[in-house]
């Protein structure tokens, strides 16, 4: 069994394979050259400046060694041969498979304007990138945020935390469109802007402008200027799927796969970021950037291999802390679905309820742990309430879910 990729979904398929009992060899393949790490950390507490971060490590190195998995780090897989299902490397080297899994994730978008070659402009994906953004802030005093997802708003709530000046810049006219409903990403606007944040909506970036090579500020599509001596740019993620490309896989937004997270090749999965599945609960084909789809896609692929014979089903949920705005979302919305508030907005504790044709399909949560946990068991069972029970100001989701699973 090969494995290319050491992330998350990486890891969790040589750790489930070993599980589920499988004695022959397991090779894991990382590009980094460092023991494999959590993501999620390093736009959020792994930046704080008020003590030294431990690298948030998935298993430490004596693990790898004890479940005979042996990996490989600061190589790169640089080919595929599939009549003789091997794995070329960078170092020269090549690995026989008869199972290959496909974990290589995703890479951030560039942006592509005058300047953007300057010193001082980042990028936030990998464990160097949060060390460099770390040791930069301590050192700058206004920061410009180019994108309003989840990586760009938990990066401006990091560093408004530290008191730097921070401005956020999106193209778009709202946060986090794609992913939240109006209501959500309503909410989410005002109370960044209030605590601080300089929230720029419908605005981009036209140009940086710098000093002896290093950015000082930005020229955004409204001829605005901003100043800035520290740039992180969060406009989204792109597949990785060069190997898949030049190996013959078909590729659209991801390496396509079907129900079981198989390839047009047999021998090959691939999982995670990089993965373009038909997703049951959306309804549709999709890729979906979660720990969580990382995780439960790589045991599903484990499993598989091992004789399991189940399509995958997993109930996709995301959760992202900006400051102390702790959102979670359970289930996949689309833009044209219906939807109701249940909680306090105005107390910063509420919950938008998504509804697809009269049947619950999402829910976001915001500072409702509960609410969150019952939704991803009334949407796993797949029960949905009547849209008019969520307006009772009596009605509770988690007894509602609570009553589901004593119904089950």
């Amino acid at each position: 069994m090969v494995v290319i990729g050491a992330g998350h979904a990486g890891v969790q398929v040589a750790d489930g394979l070993r599980a589920g009992g499988h004695v022959g060899p397991v090779a894991l393949v990382g590009d980094e050259p460092v023991l494999p790490y959590q993501r999620p950390p390093l736009s959020k507490e792994y930046l704080s400046p008020t003590r030294t971060p431990a690298t948030p490590h998935l298993r430490a190195r004596q693990y790898f060694a004890d479940h005979r998995i042996d990996l490989h780090t600061g190589v790169t897989a640089t080919g595929l041969g599939r009549p003789s299902r091997t794995v070329r490397l960078s170092d020269g080297r090549e690995l026989p498979y008869d199972v290959l899994v496909l974990a290589t994730g995703a890479a951030n978008r560039t942006l592509a304007v005058p300047g953007s070659d300057l010193a001082g402009i980042h990028t936030l994906r990998t464990l160097g990138d949060a060390d460099t953004l770390r040791s930069a802030l301590s050192q700058s005093r206004a920061v410009l945020v180019v994108g309003a997802g989840f990586i760009g708003l938990e990066f401006a709530a990091a560093a408004r935390k530290q008191g730097l000046r921070t401005t956020v810049l999106e193209a778009a006219d709202r946060p986090l469109g794609r992913a939240l409903s109006a209501e959500m990403a309503a909410h989410l606007t005002a109370a960044h802007r209030m605590a601080g944040t300089d929230l720029r909506l419908g605005e981009a970036v036209a140009r940086f402008t710098g000093d002896g090579g290093r950015v000082n500020g930005a020229i955004s599509t409204t001829g605005v200027r901003y100043q800035a001596d520290l740039v992180v740019v969060g406009i989204g993620v792109v597949p990785r799927v060069e190997l898949a490309v030049q190996a013959g896989l078909p590729v659209a937004d991801g390496i396509v796969v079907d129900e079981y997270l198989r390839t047009a090749d047999s021998a090959v999965y691939a999982v995670g970021d990089c993965a373009n599945h038909p997703n049951v609960h959306a309804g549709v084909r999709m890729r979906v950037e979660s720990v969580q789809n990382a995780t439960d896609q790589a045991l599903h692929v484990a499993s598989t291999i091992l004789g399991g014979t189940d399509a995958y089903a997993d109930l996709p949920w995301f959760w992202s802390h900006q400051g102390e705005l702790k959102l979670q979302i359970a289930g996949v919305r689309r833009p044209d679905d219906e939807s109701v508030v249940t909680g306090d907005p105005d107390a910063g504790r509420f919950s938008v309820c998504c509804y697809r044709r009269g049947r619950l399909v999402a829910v976001e949560s915001l500072n409702r742990p509960a609410d969150h946990v019952a939704a991803r068991r009334v949407l796993t069972a797949g029960r949905s309430p009547e849209p008019g029970q969520l307006r009772d100001p009596g009605f509770s989701l988690k007894e509602f879910a609570r009553e589901t699973v004593a119904a089950r």
